[in-house]
């Protein structure tokens, strides 16, 4: 399995900003997807899940009602959309598949997300 993620940058403390990971390899359907990330000196964390069988989706308490993902099975692509961005949420953030939501059985690199205050 293959994981690309990209959507990145650098954006101010209130902007938007989208990230993609095309996966491909298996059968993209069979995966639910997830968005970690990981800020300096600190653990990976979970930031958001879609489930592959019914599409239902789980946020992390940090991110919910900001952060909403989304996939396209015709395109094998995961999506997070990130609104009112914070300086806290600046970190490296990484598209990963897995058996069931909230879990990494395969990882991409990651994409830089930097938010300035």
């Amino acid at each position: 399995v293959q994981l690309q993620a990209s959507g990145g940058g650098l954006v101010q403390a209130g902007d938007s900003l989208t990230l993609s990971c095309v996966f491909s390899g298996r059968t993209f359907g069979s995966y639910a997807m997830n968005w970690f990330r990981q800020a300096p000196g600190k653990e990976r964390e979970f930031v958001a899940g879609i489930d592959w069988r019914d599409a239902s989706t789980d946020y992390a308490d940090s991110v919910k009602g900001r952060f909403a993902i989304s996939r396209d099975n015709a395109k094998n692509t995961v999506y997070l959309r990130m609104n009112s961005l914070k300086p806290e949420d600046t970190a490296v953030y990484y598209c990963a598949a897995g058996i069931k939501v909230r879990r990494s059985d395969y990882s991409g690199q990651g994409t830089l997300v930097t938010v300035s205050s």
